[in-house]
């Protein structure tokens, strides 16, 4: 805490969730033990990368792994991958494209801000569908000898111009395209590390620092072997469009003792956990006459991991005098920094990041307000 007062920066409550720009998520004291002993030491950054990559593989139970900067920099490095391969000439001219595969199908639903990772190294995107409806036919007029990869957003397969991963599988895979997801934020379930892979991804991508806890910069891509060990060949320490996009050893350690530890935690009790600091929150403000708190699972585009209760709160402001929005602005500016999510006109409390401690904090900082 001394650390943030010296440069004058206010640490927050997370009532919102693994979100990046509020720094994502806490580590275990073991990865950070492990982070710290692996500083003390010089090693090969490829065979750490690949002995690492080989340990997440076997406790996940996949055929490869890699850890990259984050899940936005494997969008990147599985985007150059599938454009260059092996190939030394093409990697080192990325992101100069011409006349290679470069063209990168999605669904016009699935276009999101991180896809700029695919333009980053030479990739074009071919959009297909509608934003409320896609035929299969358009898949398969837009494939071509151009095209290099289909790149599929986990969080918006249930939009209406969405088409299933399953379809989309069965489409590419006659036409050997490998099919990339970006599930960056959707753990928990556990389940999800193999889930997009069992349903027919080639690989899929994860974020390290968010619910797995893992340092904040790290990302993690699960797959095909092949394809896995051409990300090795594209990626730093190698040279090529990637090289900035390093990885250090540090990191490398922290990641995988943090999968380690996520995939030994008692999820029955962690899902418990957010259930009844929800329960917390609602009963210890349920004589507020200003508020009002319901119990629900998110089901707007965007908001992830939806498997995980929230509190939506919102304000009568005939009673209390001031709207939903001067809550959460109230919030931000109380002696205790508290961010939340939003959803229409409503404040949503997430769980997932929070202590029982961090509850009180934000209970006692509601009920001041007016008193």
């Amino acid at each position: 805490m001394d650390l943030y007062t010296k440069l004058k920066v206010k640490p927050i409550i997370n009532a919102w969730g693994t979100v990046t720009k509020i720094g994502g998520s806490t580590m275990d004291p073991e990865v950070l033990e492990a982070m710290t002993e692996a500083s003390r030491y010089y090693v090969s950054l490829s065979e750490l990368h690949n002995n690492a990559g080989n340990e997440i593989a076997n406790m996940i139970g996949v055929d490869g792994a890699f850890i990259t900067s984050g899940a936005a920099a494997a969008i990147t490095l599985a985007t150059a991958v599938c454009i260059a391969g092996s190939d030394v000439e093409k990697i080192y001219r990325l992101p100069d494209s011409d006349n290679m595969k470069n063209e990168i199908i999605m669904f016009k639903s699935h276009r999101f801000r991180y896809d700029q990772g695919v333009r980053i190294c030479g990739g074009k995107i071919i959009e297909v569908g509608l934003s409320d409806l896609t035929l299969t036919e358009q898949i398969e007029k837009a494939i071509n000898e151009k095209t290099a990869m289909f790149l599929y957003l986990a969080e918006s397969e249930n939009l209406r111009g969405s088409l299933s991963l399953n379809i989309v599988s069965n489409i590419v895979k006659k036409r050997n395209i490998p099919l990339v997801v970006d599930a960056a934020a959707e753990l928990p379930p556990v389940d999800n590390f193999i889930h997009y892979i069992s349903k027919g991804a080639d690989l899929a991508i994860f974020s390290g620092g968010k619910d797995i806890r893992g340092p904040q910069s790290s990302g993690l891509i699960l797959g095909r072997k092949d394809l896995i060990d051409l990300c090795k060949i594209n990626s730093s320490p190698n040279h090529g469009v990637c090289r900035g996009m390093k990885v250090d050893k540090e990191t490398i350690i922290g990641l995988t003792k943090a999968i380690e530890i996520y995939l030994k935690k008692d999820w029955k009790a962690e899902f418990l956990r957010y259930k009844n600091l929800n329960r917390y929150l609602i009963e210890s403000l349920s004589n507020v006459p200003w508020l009002t708190l319901e119990r629900g699972y998110p089901n707007e585009p965007g908001i992830q991991p939806a498997s995980i209760e929230r509190v939506y709160i919102t304000v009568d402001s005939t009673i209390a005098g001031f709207s939903t929005s001067d809550l959460k602005l109230k919030l931000e500016e109380a002696k205790y920094k508290i961010v939340f999510g939003e959803f229409h006109n409503n404040i949503v409390f997430n769980p997932q990041m929070l202590t029982r401690d961090d509850v009180k904090i934000i209970i006692s900082e509601i009920k001041s307000i007016v008193n």
